[in-house]
């Protein structure tokens, strides 16, 4: 039951009392009137009864408007829940969304914990190696091995091929004792370079541990270790340069170069004391990191290749030289080969000529005799072909030839030099044919 409904019953309610009491009244006034007295009181209870009226239709106007306003409220509730009908849809795929993304969080999160558990496991690993290796690197002994190990990655790395373009630890002596170069560097011509290995580890770890300390004592500390880092390495350029490998190895530039294992090693050093290179350059010492180690042996590495193709070139002219004279030897015994088959050719024509000349015509007069020959005798043609002459300049050495005992050219007349062979071969390099002997 809504409010309109309420409200009308309790008007007709009103009413109904209001008409009741108003009947009641003008019964009473009729008879107060009909019995002359009670008319103050009579007029008394008029008054209260339009007052009461009075009241209650004050009170129906209020239910009215109260109605009214209800009603109004009821259509404005109602416009305002269709109109945000789509946004209670968003707000539910929003709250939707939102424990989706809460969800995914969760998820996340625990993958992220994970990741860093195993993160700050692999950080105690790593750093418990970084001890072990430092630990390592404490004797002296294993600092010089690790620093081979990279100068031997370096040569490897360049191209560089074993014992052909390198040599490692190399005894020899000089004015100032035994040596023993961590490397030797062959260079084409039979020249040197020395490169020795120096690790100066202890002063430069001392002023790694106080790299994240940006204070001012650690600043301090940092930069003071690093001073004796680059004091370190001025040492082992003095060392180096007392050695003198260049006077010891021979055949080397008067220099050596001082390989340090790691970048850092180097850019440390010269930003503690910027006129480092220039003393290591005073005292013939090369300072090399990895980097400069490796375009030096690059460019080492392309002479070599550069000297090899020499040398083949060398020995393909010192092969076609040979070949060359080979096939003037070769010349020589094909002109033998020909002599030779030219003496058979005008041989057997010489017989085939006294054949049928001589001994031919007699048979034939035997045969014409009937004396029961069995059968006409053949007709033996002369061979036609003779020796093609050697063309080619090559092969065409005379001298050789006089010199191998052969007096005559093949597929030439009697004395013909080989400069008449030339001139008179025809255009196919063939002599003319020998002539068919008469009797």
């Amino acid at each position: 039951m809504d409010g309109t409904q309420i409200l009308v019953m309790v008007l007709v309610a009103l009413l109904a009392l209001v008409v009741g009491w108003l009947a009641g009244a003008g019964w009473a006034r009729r008879r107060e009137t009909h019995d002359g007295a009670g008319l103050p009181a009579l007029q008394s209870r008029l008054a209260s009864a339009e007052a009461a009226l009075a009241a209650a239709t004050a009170e129906r106007d209020l239910l009215v408007r109260q109605n009214a306003a209800l009603t109004s409220m009821d259509e404005q509730e109602n416009t305002v829940l269709h109109a945000l009908a789509p946004v209670a849809e968003k707000l539910n795929a929003v709250q939707h969304a939102v424990a989706v993304l809460e969800r995914d969080r969760v998820e996340q999160f625990g993958q992220l914990s994970q990741q860093l558990r195993e993160a700050r496991a692999s950080d105690a690993a790593v750093l418990q190696s970084a001890h072990t290796i430092t630990a390592a690197l404490a004797n002296n002994s294993s600092r010089g091995t690790w620093g081979e190990v990279q100068l031997r990655r370096v040569v490897e790395a360049a191209g560089m091929l074993d014992r052909v373009d390198f040599a490692e630890q190399v005894s020899t002596s000089g004015d100032t004792g035994a040596v023993r170069p961590d490397l030797v560097v062959l260079l084409p011509g039979g020249k040197q370079i020395v490169v020795d290995s120096k690790v100066p580890l202890g002063a430069y770890l001392k002023a790694q541990e106080h790299a994240q300390d940006q204070s001012s004592s650690g600043v301090e500390q940092r930069d003071r270790h690093l001073a004796e880092h680059a004091k370190a390495v001025r040492a082992h350029v003095d060392a180096l340069a007392s050695k003198k490998y260049w006077e010891a190895v021979g055949a080397s530039p008067e220099l050596v170069v001082c390989f340090l294992p790691a970048e850092s090693f180097l850019a440390e050093a010269l930003r503690a004391d910027a006129g480092l290179l220039d003393y290591a350059f005073s005292r013939n010492v090369a300072l090399a990191s990895p980097a400069t180690l490796m375009a030096l042996l690059k460019g080492v590495a392309f002479g070599w290749r550069q000297e090899l193709l020499t040398e083949n070139a060398r020995e393909l002219f010192d092969l076609s030289q040979q070949l060359y004279g080979r096939l003037s030897t070769m010349g020589g015994h094909v002109a033998r080969l020909g002599a030779s088959l030219k003496g058979s050719v005008e041989r057997y024509n010489a017989f085939i000529g006294a054949l049928e000349s001589r001994v031919l015509p007699t048979a034939r007069r035997i045969s014409s005799l009937d004396l029961g020959a069995p059968e006409t005798l053949p007709e033996l043609p002369p061979v036609e072909t003779t020796p093609r002459v050697l063309s080619a300049s090559e092969l065409l050495d005379e001298q050789m030839w006089k010199d191998n005992g052969i007096s005559t050219l093949p597929g030439t007349l009697g004395g013909t030099s080989a400069s008449g062979i030339a001139e008179s071969r025809d255009s196919a390099g063939h002599s003319d044919g020998p002539r068919r002997h008469s009797a």
